[in-house]
């Protein structure tokens, strides 16, 4: 824990684990966001935001499969942690990667994790310090992708991708 940055970024998940396990190498704000933020390139630490949500998990998850990488259940992404260290090499304001879906963002290179460690989160570049327990999952990340909720039938494919009729929508932004 002492050779991490002080610093950290929240995101909220699976974009957390998306940046340090997927390829995700842009992280998407706002040019007010990242002044309001004191956000600058340098190493920082991936804080996994307490709060997810459904829409978004179901996005990027099938978009991540497209790739074929395969997202964790929401039940198995740490929460309210610390989960990795990256390098911010620049605040961007246009690009070609797919990862580019705003106005701004920030390029991310040299994604390593770390065992989870629990922290609380804030906006911005904050400061972390060690929490007592990482966030529970709630009653939907238990029930994500399985028919009538048994559980039974998701330990019997453990590394499957969840399955969709069609794309989901994009929750955010265009598209």
């Amino acid at each position: 824990m002492a050779d991490l940055p002080r610093l950290a970024l929240s995101v909220r998940q699976p974009s957390a684990w998306a940046i340090i396990h997927g390829g995700k190498v842009i992280e998407n704000r706002t040019l007010d966001a990242i002044r309001a933020g004191r956000m600058t390139p340098g190493k920082i630490c991936i804080h996994a935001a307490t709060g997810m949500k459904q829409d978004e998990f179901r996005y990027l998850s099938w978009r991540l499969a497209k790739h074929g990488v395969i997202c964790p259940r929401p039940d198995a992404l740490v929460r309210g942690a610390i989960i990795g260290t990256v390098e911010v090499t620049a605040i961007i304001t246009e690009s070609d990667s797919e990862w580019f879906g705003g106005t701004a963002g920030l390029l991310l290179a040299d994604a390593r994790p770390v065992d989870p460690i629990p922290a609380s989160g804030a906006l911005g570049y904050f400061e972390w310090t060690r929490a007592p327990a990482f966030a529970p999952a709630k009653p939907w990340m238990k029930r994500f992708d399985r028919p009538n909720a048994d559980s039974a039938t998701g330990a019997l494919f453990p590394d499957a991708a969840p399955t969709y009729e069609k794309p989901p929508r994009k929750p955010w932004g265009k598209g």
